[in-house]
């Protein structure tokens, strides 16, 4: 039997959106005949993704609770009440046998009613300090599948399975020579390449630095790929030469990555764990605005192994520079910086996911065969 039926939860950004869609990949590779849906929430970017990927997708009306008091934190009792009750008419519709979820708050009204109707379900947490929903969530779900080590701290340990977080496929193989990446791009191959990274949306104070070290990197010998984000695109955009390509988006990361020789990139999970497979010599500037300061933490668990640099963005000003040309200046630096990110990457982890998800619905239809 593999018309299974498989919902899956998670989204908000694609931290949490893309590790959802490279689960779901894998499942149908393996299940053929299964069915999938997915549930986010109404007003963020997985409505648009999910279906771009082929997926079938359902929206509830929630979001998060936002640090201080406002509308909609008022709103979010009412929220939650019809989102519990859209997400209970979605399970007892669709009959699942197996949810997912990838974390971000649509993932817990949904889960909640998958556990009220004895569905199992898996949860993947990306990141080193577990978010909010996927902690509330832990108590019934049949594994946690996570990305860091000491994540006991935060999920029941004896449920609780290192398997990294999934990456795009075509990193995992990635083989593209930097020559034919660099000529891609219309960047020379006689001088080193900073790729320059900030989420889709892109990252407001690391453009603003590279911006203002626009004449530091020129003066290094260094040229730039630049992914400044659609939001700042229009800003940006007129830095465009033949030693810096601005990017609103880079929708070829094998090239990107390949094309690099350094990498200057936020810290959220899907970077991180991108980037270790890639094993470039990477500066980390976390984002301080994002909950429980998790890229901060994610950042620290590299730079504790000696795999990565990280600069937070109070200290971008003073420290950038020299921070960046001892790294540039340092081949012995480059080297030991790229075989211990390298340690740390886990190619298999979405095989390894899919793994544990097959045992658990396999052991629940040999136990309704024993009973049967």
């Amino acid at each position: 039997m593999d018309n299974y039926k498989f919902i899956i939860s998670g989204g908000g950004t694609g931290g949490h959106i893309y590790p959802a869609i490279a689960i779901a990949n894998e499942l149908k590779r393996r299940f053929k005949d299964a069915e999938f849906l997915f549930v986010g929430a109404k007003d963020k970017m997985e409505m648009e993704k999910v279906p771009q990927a082929g997926y079938k997708i359902e929206g509830l009306w929630i979001s998060g609770l936002q640090r201080k008091l406002t509308f909609k934190n008022l709103m979010f009792p009412i929220k939650l009440i019809k989102s519990l009750l859209r997400a209970r008419n979605i399970v007892k519709k669709f009959q699942p046998d197996i949810a997912i979820g990838t974390g971000g708050f649509a993932s817990g009204p949904l889960l909640k009613m998958v556990a009220i109707s004895k569905v199992p379900y898996v949860l993947q947490e990306q990141n080193s300090f577990a978010g909010v929903t996927n902690k509330l969530l832990a108590g019934k779900a049949e594994k946690i599948c996570v990305a860091y080590d000491g994540m006991e701290q935060f999920f029941p340990k004896e449920r609780t399975i290192k398997t990294g977080n999934p990456v795009r496929t075509d990193l995992v193989h990635m083989k593209t020579d930097q020559n034919e990446a660099l000529d891609f791009f219309g960047l020379s191959n006689n001088n080193p390449t900073v790729l320059v990274l900030g989420g889709s949306l892109g990252a407001r104070r690391i453009n603003q630095l590279i911006e203002k070290e626009l004449p530091f990197f020129k003066e290094m010998g260094l040229q730039l790929l630049w992914q400044c984000g659609k939001l700042y695109y229009d800003d940006y955009k007129k830095y465009d030469t033949e030693n810096v390509k601005v990017k609103a988006f880079l929708n070829k990361m094998d090239f990107a990555y390949s094309a690099s020789d350094f990498v200057i990139s936020r810290a959220g999970a899907g970077s991180v764990s991108e980037l270790c497979l890639v094993g470039k010599p990477t500066v980390f500037i976390p984002s301080p605005n994002v909950a429980e300061d998790h890229q901060t933490k994610n950042a620290k668990a590299l730079v504790n192994k000696q795999a990565a640099l990280m600069l937070k963005e109070k200290n971008l000003d003073r420290e950038f520079q020299k921070v960046f040309a001892d790294l540039v200046n340092s081949k012995e630096k480059q080297n030991s910086i790229s075989i211990n990110i390298k340690k740390l990457a886990l190619p298999k982890a979405t095989e390894r996911i899919v793994d544990e998800i097959e045992k658990i619905i396999k052991n629940k239809n040999t136990v309704i065969s024993e009973m049967v």
